[in-house]
Protein backbone atom coordinates (compact mmCIF):
# COMPACT_ATOMS: atom_id res chain seq x y z
CA UNK A 1 0.00 0.00 0.00
CA UNK A 2 1.55 3.14 -0.84
CA UNK A 3 0.44 6.12 1.33
CA UNK A 4 1.38 9.75 1.09
CA UNK A 5 1.21 12.06 4.23
CA UNK A 6 1.23 15.49 2.95
CA UNK A 7 1.96 19.04 4.68
CA UNK A 8 2.93 17.82 8.09
CA UNK A 9 5.22 18.64 10.11
CA UNK A 10 7.67 16.18 10.03
CA UNK A 11 9.82 15.91 13.59
CA UNK A 12 12.50 12.86 13.61
CA UNK A 13 14.97 13.37 17.27
CA UNK A 14 17.55 10.85 16.17
CA UNK A 15 18.43 13.52 13.16
CA UNK A 16 16.82 16.58 14.83
CA UNK A 17 14.75 17.07 11.53
CA UNK A 18 11.84 19.24 12.29
CA UNK A 19 10.38 20.69 9.05
CA UNK A 20 7.46 21.23 7.08
CA UNK A 21 7.48 18.06 4.68
CA UNK A 22 5.45 15.62 2.86
CA UNK A 23 6.18 11.84 3.52
CA UNK A 24 5.51 8.99 1.17
CA UNK A 25 5.27 5.32 2.52
CA UNK A 26 5.72 2.26 -0.10
CA UNK A 27 6.38 -1.60 0.73
CA UNK A 28 5.72 -0.75 4.61
CA UNK A 29 9.37 1.66 3.97
CA UNK A 30 9.68 5.33 3.96
CA UNK A 31 10.55 5.89 0.44
CA UNK A 32 10.68 9.35 0.47
CA UNK A 33 10.47 13.06 2.60
CA UNK A 34 10.50 16.17 1.66
CA UNK A 35 8.30 19.17 0.00
CA UNK A 36 5.57 17.77 -2.68
CA UNK A 37 7.13 14.55 -1.95
CA UNK A 38 4.52 13.01 -4.66
CA UNK A 39 6.38 14.95 -7.76
CA UNK A 40 9.91 15.86 -6.07
CA UNK A 41 12.38 14.51 -8.48
CA UNK A 42 14.29 12.54 -5.62
CA UNK A 43 11.38 10.07 -5.43
CA UNK A 44 10.63 7.75 -7.99
CA UNK A 45 8.52 9.29 -10.61
CA UNK A 46 5.61 7.03 -11.06
CA UNK A 47 4.66 7.02 -7.43
CA UNK A 48 1.27 7.33 -6.86
CA UNK A 49 -0.78 6.73 -3.89
CA UNK A 50 -3.55 4.69 -2.92
CA UNK A 51 -4.13 7.01 -0.37
CA UNK A 52 -3.08 10.41 0.62
CA UNK A 53 -3.53 11.39 4.59
CA UNK A 54 -3.64 15.11 5.15
CA UNK A 55 -1.47 16.08 7.84
CA UNK A 56 -1.94 19.79 8.03
CA UNK A 57 -1.52 21.50 11.52
CA UNK A 58 -0.16 17.80 12.68
CA UNK A 59 3.45 16.45 13.96
CA UNK A 60 4.01 13.53 11.40
CA UNK A 61 7.16 11.37 14.10
CA UNK A 62 8.59 8.17 14.56
CA UNK A 63 5.95 5.89 16.33
CA UNK A 64 6.59 5.77 20.55
CA UNK A 65 8.78 2.81 21.92
CA UNK A 66 7.20 1.95 25.43
CA UNK A 67 9.75 0.09 27.62
CA UNK A 68 7.08 -1.45 30.06
CA UNK A 69 3.86 -2.46 29.61
CA UNK A 70 1.85 -5.54 30.94
CA UNK A 71 -0.46 -7.13 28.06
CA UNK A 72 -2.38 -9.30 31.00
CA UNK A 73 -1.69 -12.01 28.38
CA UNK A 74 -1.22 -15.38 29.02
CA UNK A 75 -2.74 -15.72 32.19
CA UNK A 76 -4.65 -13.05 33.21
CA UNK A 77 -7.06 -12.29 30.33
CA UNK A 78 -9.69 -10.88 32.52
CA UNK A 79 -7.40 -7.69 33.61
CA UNK A 80 -6.31 -7.64 29.40
CA UNK A 81 -6.41 -9.58 26.32
CA UNK A 82 -3.57 -9.34 23.82
CA UNK A 83 -5.83 -7.27 21.49
CA UNK A 84 -7.37 -5.14 23.42
CA UNK A 85 -4.20 -3.66 25.20
CA UNK A 86 -2.41 -3.72 21.49
CA UNK A 87 -5.23 -1.67 20.09
CA UNK A 88 -4.45 0.57 23.37
CA UNK A 89 -1.15 0.89 22.08
CA UNK A 90 -2.15 1.94 18.50
CA UNK A 91 -4.16 4.65 19.92
CA UNK A 92 -1.40 5.79 21.86
CA UNK A 93 0.75 6.47 18.53
CA UNK A 94 2.66 3.24 20.34
CA UNK A 95 4.42 0.75 17.55
CA UNK A 96 6.56 -0.85 19.79
CA UNK A 97 6.52 -1.98 22.85
CA UNK A 98 8.57 -4.51 25.85
CA UNK A 99 6.39 -6.59 27.98
CA UNK A 100 8.16 -8.11 31.53
CA UNK A 101 7.91 -11.72 31.87
CA UNK A 102 5.25 -12.29 34.78
CA UNK A 103 2.40 -13.48 32.56
CA UNK A 104 1.29 -16.62 33.90
CA UNK A 105 2.95 -19.18 33.06
CA UNK A 106 5.62 -17.36 33.57
CA UNK A 107 7.56 -16.14 29.93
CA UNK A 108 10.63 -18.93 31.02
CA UNK A 109 10.54 -21.30 27.85
CA UNK A 110 11.31 -20.04 24.34
CA UNK A 111 8.08 -21.91 22.89
CA UNK A 112 6.14 -19.64 25.46
CA UNK A 113 7.84 -16.32 23.86
CA UNK A 114 7.14 -17.30 20.29
CA UNK A 115 3.98 -18.26 20.75
CA UNK A 116 3.34 -14.43 22.10
CA UNK A 117 5.05 -12.89 19.31
CA UNK A 118 2.88 -14.87 16.58
CA UNK A 119 0.10 -13.57 18.65
CA UNK A 120 1.16 -10.31 18.46
CA UNK A 121 2.21 -10.19 14.82
CA UNK A 122 -1.01 -12.01 13.31
CA UNK A 123 -2.79 -8.85 15.15
CA UNK A 124 -0.50 -6.33 13.31
CA UNK A 125 -1.54 -3.35 16.09
CA UNK A 126 2.59 -3.06 17.42
CA UNK A 127 5.21 -4.49 17.50
CA UNK A 128 6.20 -6.65 20.60
CA UNK A 129 9.67 -7.05 22.13
CA UNK A 130 8.96 -9.86 25.18
CA UNK A 131 11.37 -10.02 28.51
CA UNK A 132 12.53 -13.44 29.12
CA UNK A 133 12.45 -14.26 32.76
CA UNK A 134 15.98 -14.36 34.67
CA UNK A 135 15.40 -17.14 36.98
CA UNK A 136 12.89 -20.24 36.28
CA UNK A 137 9.55 -18.78 37.40
CA UNK A 138 10.55 -15.93 38.64
CA UNK A 139 11.51 -17.40 41.89
CA UNK A 140 15.32 -16.33 42.05
CA UNK A 141 17.14 -20.03 42.59
CA UNK A 142 18.12 -21.38 39.00
CA UNK A 143 18.97 -19.30 35.94
CA UNK A 144 16.79 -19.61 32.45
CA UNK A 145 18.63 -20.90 29.47
CA UNK A 146 19.30 -17.13 27.93
CA UNK A 147 20.38 -18.18 25.04
CA UNK A 148 17.25 -20.17 23.76
CA UNK A 149 14.89 -17.69 24.86
CA UNK A 150 17.06 -14.84 22.89
CA UNK A 151 16.53 -16.99 19.92
CA UNK A 152 13.30 -16.90 20.46
CA UNK A 153 12.93 -13.09 20.33
CA UNK A 154 13.73 -12.30 23.90
CA UNK A 155 15.81 -8.78 24.61
CA UNK A 156 16.74 -9.09 27.68
CA UNK A 157 15.97 -10.53 31.03
CA UNK A 158 13.80 -9.72 34.15
CA UNK A 159 12.42 -10.45 37.60
CA UNK A 160 9.48 -7.87 36.58
CA UNK A 161 8.81 -6.81 40.38
CA UNK A 162 9.61 -9.81 41.88
CA UNK A 163 12.72 -8.69 43.66
CA UNK A 164 15.71 -11.32 43.45
CA UNK A 165 16.95 -11.94 47.27
CA UNK A 166 20.02 -13.85 46.42
CA UNK A 167 22.98 -12.21 45.74
CA UNK A 168 24.91 -15.07 44.37
CA UNK A 169 22.27 -15.55 41.98
CA UNK A 170 22.11 -12.52 40.85
CA UNK A 171 25.99 -12.04 40.20
CA UNK A 172 25.89 -15.12 38.09
CA UNK A 173 23.00 -14.33 36.12
CA UNK A 174 25.32 -10.74 35.59
CA UNK A 175 28.53 -12.75 34.70
CA UNK A 176 26.35 -14.96 31.93
CA UNK A 177 24.84 -11.74 30.60
CA UNK A 178 27.81 -10.23 30.56
CA UNK A 179 29.63 -13.07 28.56
CA UNK A 180 27.31 -12.90 26.03
CA UNK A 181 26.00 -9.36 25.78
CA UNK A 182 22.67 -9.83 27.28
CA UNK A 183 21.10 -6.83 28.97
CA UNK A 184 19.83 -7.36 32.19
CA UNK A 185 16.70 -5.31 33.30
CA UNK A 186 16.00 -4.91 36.87
CA UNK A 187 13.77 -2.70 39.25
CA UNK A 188 15.86 -1.50 42.47
CA UNK A 189 13.96 -2.10 44.98
CA UNK A 190 14.89 -4.30 48.20
CA UNK A 191 12.85 -7.15 49.42
CA UNK A 192 12.15 -6.42 52.75
CA UNK A 193 12.03 -2.84 52.85
CA UNK A 194 9.59 -2.66 49.79
CA UNK A 195 6.71 -4.15 51.35
CA UNK A 196 4.68 -1.14 52.37
CA UNK A 197 1.76 0.30 50.05
CA UNK A 198 2.66 4.26 49.97
CA UNK A 199 6.15 5.69 50.38
CA UNK A 200 7.32 6.94 53.08
CA UNK A 201 6.03 10.50 54.71
CA UNK A 202 3.73 12.40 56.60
CA UNK A 203 1.18 11.43 53.90
CA UNK A 204 1.26 7.74 54.80
CA UNK A 205 1.83 8.64 58.32
CA UNK A 206 -1.28 10.80 58.61
CA UNK A 207 -3.63 8.14 56.44
CA UNK A 208 -1.97 5.22 58.74
CA UNK A 209 -0.51 3.35 55.48
CA UNK A 210 2.44 0.55 55.75
CA UNK A 211 5.47 2.82 54.17
CA UNK A 212 7.94 2.23 51.56
CA UNK A 213 11.10 4.31 52.38
CA UNK A 214 13.44 5.46 49.98
CA UNK A 215 16.26 3.26 51.10
CA UNK A 216 14.20 0.50 49.62
CA UNK A 217 15.14 1.42 46.36
CA UNK A 218 18.95 3.07 47.13
CA UNK A 219 20.49 0.16 48.79
CA UNK A 220 19.45 -2.37 45.84
CA UNK A 221 20.75 0.25 43.71
CA UNK A 222 23.83 -0.16 45.36
CA UNK A 223 23.74 -3.86 45.12
CA UNK A 224 23.15 -3.72 41.84
CA UNK A 225 25.92 -0.64 40.79
CA UNK A 226 28.62 -2.81 42.77
CA UNK A 227 27.89 -5.89 41.06
CA UNK A 228 27.73 -4.16 37.56
CA UNK A 229 31.22 -2.59 38.51
CA UNK A 230 32.70 -6.38 39.21
CA UNK A 231 30.69 -7.81 36.21
CA UNK A 232 30.44 -5.07 33.85
CA UNK A 233 27.26 -6.04 32.78
CA UNK A 234 24.91 -4.25 30.81
CA UNK A 235 22.06 -3.32 32.96
CA UNK A 236 18.85 -0.83 32.82
CA UNK A 237 17.14 0.28 35.70
CA UNK A 238 13.25 0.16 35.30
CA UNK A 239 11.25 2.61 36.57
CA UNK A 240 13.24 4.69 39.16
CA UNK A 241 11.04 6.78 41.74
CA UNK A 242 13.15 9.03 44.05
CA UNK A 243 15.55 11.84 44.00
CA UNK A 244 18.73 9.84 46.11
CA UNK A 245 17.98 6.92 43.21
CA UNK A 246 19.08 9.69 40.29
CA UNK A 247 22.14 10.91 42.03
CA UNK A 248 23.01 7.15 42.26
CA UNK A 249 22.38 6.69 38.70
CA UNK A 250 23.93 9.89 37.72
CA UNK A 251 27.31 9.04 39.75
CA UNK A 252 27.29 5.68 38.07
CA UNK A 253 27.23 7.03 34.31
CA UNK A 254 29.67 9.58 35.17
CA UNK A 255 32.16 6.89 35.98
CA UNK A 256 30.88 5.21 32.78
CA UNK A 257 29.53 2.47 34.01
CA UNK A 258 27.21 0.52 31.13
CA UNK A 259 23.84 1.40 32.93
CA UNK A 260 20.49 3.06 31.44
CA UNK A 261 17.57 3.87 33.90
CA UNK A 262 14.05 4.62 33.29
CA UNK A 263 10.55 7.07 34.58
CA UNK A 264 7.28 5.88 34.23
CA UNK A 265 4.51 8.46 33.76
CA UNK A 266 3.39 8.23 37.16
CA UNK A 267 6.33 9.06 39.33
CA UNK A 268 6.86 12.08 37.05
CA UNK A 269 3.58 13.72 37.28
CA UNK A 270 2.15 12.91 40.64
CA UNK A 271 3.35 12.83 44.26
CA UNK A 272 1.81 11.55 46.92
CA UNK A 273 -0.07 13.92 48.32
CA UNK A 274 -2.17 12.99 44.99
CA UNK A 275 -3.54 10.02 47.03
CA UNK A 276 -6.22 11.99 48.31
CA UNK A 277 -8.48 10.28 50.70
CA UNK A 278 -7.07 6.90 50.07
CA UNK A 279 -8.00 6.82 46.11
CA UNK A 280 -7.12 3.48 44.92
CA UNK A 281 -6.04 4.40 41.34
CA UNK A 282 -3.04 6.08 43.21
CA UNK A 283 -2.31 2.13 44.45
CA UNK A 284 0.84 2.31 42.12
CA UNK A 285 4.37 0.84 41.88
CA UNK A 286 6.38 1.90 42.75
CA UNK A 287 4.65 4.36 45.11
CA UNK A 288 4.26 7.86 44.57
CA UNK A 289 6.67 9.93 46.30
CA UNK A 290 7.15 13.71 47.38
CA UNK A 291 7.14 16.82 45.31
CA UNK A 292 11.24 16.62 45.84
CA UNK A 293 11.71 13.40 44.13
CA UNK A 294 8.89 14.30 41.35
CA UNK A 295 11.19 17.36 40.16
CA UNK A 296 14.40 15.14 40.38
CA UNK A 297 12.67 12.78 38.26
CA UNK A 298 11.95 15.71 35.66
CA UNK A 299 15.02 16.89 35.72
CA UNK A 300 17.02 13.88 35.13
CA UNK A 301 15.09 12.74 32.03
CA UNK A 302 15.70 16.54 30.83
CA UNK A 303 19.18 15.92 31.33
CA UNK A 304 19.50 12.11 30.70
CA UNK A 305 20.43 10.68 33.77
CA UNK A 306 17.18 9.13 32.70
CA UNK A 307 16.94 7.63 29.53
CA UNK A 308 13.44 7.02 28.36
CA UNK A 309 10.08 7.32 29.86
CA UNK A 310 7.75 4.77 30.10
CA UNK A 311 3.63 3.75 30.29
CA UNK A 312 4.33 1.43 33.12
CA UNK A 313 1.25 0.17 31.65
CA UNK A 314 -0.45 -2.13 33.77
CA UNK A 315 -4.86 -2.74 32.84
CA UNK A 316 -6.30 -4.10 36.67
CA UNK A 317 -9.77 -5.00 36.68
CA UNK A 318 -12.67 -3.38 38.57
CA UNK A 319 -13.05 -5.64 41.64
CA UNK A 320 -9.19 -5.40 42.39
CA UNK A 321 -8.72 -2.06 42.07
CA UNK A 322 -12.05 -0.84 43.86
CA UNK A 323 -11.04 -2.21 47.59
CA UNK A 324 -9.53 -0.06 50.14
CA UNK A 325 -6.13 1.25 49.47
CA UNK A 326 -3.98 -1.01 51.03
CA UNK A 327 -5.83 -3.98 49.38
CA UNK A 328 -6.54 -3.00 46.09
CA UNK A 329 -4.10 -3.98 43.32
CA UNK A 330 -1.04 -1.97 42.30
CA UNK A 331 -1.36 -0.62 38.71
CA UNK A 332 -2.72 1.58 36.16
CA UNK A 333 -3.62 1.59 32.42
CA UNK A 334 -0.99 4.14 30.69
CA UNK A 335 -0.08 3.08 26.89
CA UNK A 336 -2.92 5.85 25.41
CA UNK A 337 -1.75 8.51 28.02
CA UNK A 338 2.62 8.23 26.80
CA UNK A 339 2.51 10.19 24.09
CA UNK A 340 0.77 13.20 25.86
CA UNK A 341 2.44 12.97 29.46
CA UNK A 342 5.59 13.38 27.34
CA UNK A 343 4.36 16.37 26.31
CA UNK A 344 3.22 17.81 29.11
CA UNK A 345 6.52 17.28 30.55
CA UNK A 346 8.38 19.05 27.48
CA UNK A 347 5.87 21.70 27.91
CA UNK A 348 6.55 22.06 31.41
CA UNK A 349 10.15 21.85 31.59
CA UNK A 350 10.62 24.38 28.51
CA UNK A 351 12.10 21.76 26.32
CA UNK A 352 12.16 21.88 22.67
CA UNK A 353 9.18 19.00 20.78
CA UNK A 354 12.36 16.84 19.30
CA UNK A 355 13.21 16.82 23.16
CA UNK A 356 10.30 15.33 24.76
CA UNK A 357 9.70 12.99 21.93
CA UNK A 358 13.31 11.47 21.95
CA UNK A 359 12.35 10.26 25.78
CA UNK A 360 9.79 7.67 24.09
CA UNK A 361 11.61 7.45 20.23
CA UNK A 362 15.03 6.97 19.23
CA UNK A 363 15.69 7.15 22.93
CA UNK A 364 14.21 3.47 24.05
CA UNK A 365 15.26 2.01 20.85
CA UNK A 366 19.14 2.65 22.16
CA UNK A 367 18.59 0.69 25.04
CA UNK A 368 17.36 -2.26 23.41
CA UNK A 369 20.52 -1.54 20.55
CA UNK A 370 20.66 -4.63 18.54
CA UNK A 371 17.94 -6.69 19.90
CA UNK A 372 15.48 -4.94 17.66
CA UNK A 373 16.89 -7.29 14.90
CA UNK A 374 16.17 -6.22 11.17
CA UNK A 375 14.61 -3.14 12.57
CA UNK A 376 17.99 -1.71 13.76
CA UNK A 377 19.26 1.63 12.38
CA UNK A 378 15.66 2.91 11.46
CA UNK A 379 13.36 1.74 14.51
CA UNK A 380 12.20 4.75 16.55
CA UNK A 381 13.54 7.09 13.68
CA UNK A 382 11.72 8.35 10.70
CA UNK A 383 14.20 8.08 7.92
CA UNK A 384 14.08 7.68 4.29
CA UNK A 385 14.81 3.89 3.46
CA UNK A 386 13.15 3.22 7.28
CA UNK A 387 10.51 1.16 8.51
CA UNK A 388 7.20 3.58 8.38
CA UNK A 389 6.06 3.17 12.06
CA UNK A 390 4.86 6.51 12.47
CA UNK A 391 2.68 8.54 14.72
CA UNK A 392 0.59 11.41 13.14
CA UNK A 393 -0.93 13.62 16.12
CA UNK A 394 -2.27 17.23 17.09
CA UNK A 395 -0.24 19.16 19.08
CA UNK A 396 -2.73 21.74 19.49
CA UNK A 397 -5.33 19.31 20.88
CA UNK A 398 -6.01 19.18 24.30
CA UNK A 399 -8.78 16.75 25.75
CA UNK A 400 -9.83 15.43 29.27
CA UNK A 401 -9.62 12.05 30.18
CA UNK A 402 -13.14 10.58 30.56
CA UNK A 403 -14.79 6.98 31.18
CA UNK A 404 -14.83 4.73 28.73
CA UNK A 405 -12.58 6.57 26.89
CA UNK A 406 -9.53 3.94 26.88
CA UNK A 407 -9.32 1.07 24.10
CA UNK A 408 -7.22 -1.07 27.10
CA UNK A 409 -9.17 -3.35 29.04
CA UNK A 410 -8.20 -1.57 32.25
CA UNK A 411 -9.59 1.62 32.68
CA UNK A 412 -8.44 2.81 35.58
CA UNK A 413 -5.41 5.39 35.79
CA UNK A 414 -4.49 8.20 38.23
CA UNK A 415 -4.91 10.90 35.42
CA UNK A 416 -8.89 10.65 35.34
CA UNK A 417 -9.29 12.83 38.33
CA UNK A 418 -10.12 16.52 37.86
CA UNK A 419 -8.12 17.26 41.14
CA UNK A 420 -4.85 16.33 39.20
CA UNK A 421 -4.95 19.46 36.90
CA UNK A 422 -3.98 17.19 34.40
CA UNK A 423 -4.94 18.75 30.66
CA UNK A 424 -3.62 16.07 28.82
CA UNK A 425 -2.14 18.13 25.18
CA UNK A 426 -1.52 16.05 22.21
CA UNK A 427 -4.05 13.58 20.41
CA UNK A 428 -3.01 10.32 18.57
CA UNK A 429 -4.84 10.95 14.82
CA UNK A 430 -2.85 8.21 13.17
CA UNK A 431 -0.53 5.30 13.71
CA UNK A 432 0.86 3.28 11.20
CA UNK A 433 2.71 0.01 11.45
CA UNK A 434 5.01 -1.01 8.37
CA UNK A 435 3.52 1.17 6.26
CA UNK A 436 -0.28 -0.12 7.24
CA UNK A 437 -2.58 2.21 9.18
CA UNK A 438 -3.32 0.65 12.45
CA UNK A 439 -5.41 3.20 14.06
CA UNK A 440 -7.11 6.54 13.24
CA UNK A 441 -8.95 8.96 14.53
CA UNK A 442 -11.51 11.78 12.90
CA UNK A 443 -10.47 15.39 13.78
CA UNK A 444 -12.26 16.09 17.26
CA UNK A 445 -13.28 12.50 17.36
Amino acid sequence: MKILIRHGRVVDPASGRDEPADVAIASGRVVGIGTAAASASDFAADFAADRVIDATGLVVAPGLVDLAARLREPGQEHEGMLESELAAAAAGGVTSLVCPPDTDPVLDEPGLVEMLKFRARKLSRCRLFPLGALTRELKGATLTEMAELTEAGCVGFSQADVPLADTLVLIRALQYAATYGYTVWLRPQDAALGRGVAASGAVATRLGLSGVPVVAETIALHTILELVRATRARVHLCRLSSAAGVALVRAAKAEGLPVTADVSINSLHLTDVDIGFFNPDMRLVPPLRQGADRDALRAGLADGTLDALVSDHNPVAEDAKNLPFGEAEPGATGLELLLSLALRWGRDAGLPLHTALARVTCDPVRILGDAVGSLAGSAGRLVEGGVADLCVFDPAEEWALKPGMLASQGQHTPFAFAHTGMALPGRVRFTLVAGTPAFERAAGG
